[in-house]
């Protein structure tokens, strides 16, 4: 990998591993919009000042927006969860294999 994609994968990186911020995104993938308070209940034991930090960064770096009826992900961040939706069937096999041992 060059050092400029280096660059790139890092600064993605370090906006996503910021608690709660993919789950943000993730609660977000359905495209349908959400509140704040929806938003909130959807990430579940975020607090309402994490929340508007978390909101505030995504919406800098391109990821979100907040339109008329709440918050929605960009098409940025709808490409972002595309290349992500591969997590969730990992997961449920990561699950199921760790309860069998």
């Amino acid at each position: 990998m060059s050092p400029k994609e280096n660059v790139a994968i890092n600064q993605l990186f370090e906006r996503l591993e910021c608690r709660y911020a993919l789950r943000v995104l993730w609660a977000l993938r359905d495209g349908h919009p959400q509140t704040f308070r929806l938003l909130q209940d959807s990430v579940g034991g975020i607090t309402p000042n994490t929340l508007n930090t978390r909101i505030k960064e995504l919406r800098e770096c391109g990821l979100l927006e907040h339109g008329s009826d709440g918050y929605i992900v960009t098409h940025t961040g709808q490409d972002l969860l595309k290349r992500l939706s591969d997590v969730q069937a990992f997961a449920n096999r990561w699950v199921t294999a760790r309860a069998k041992k």
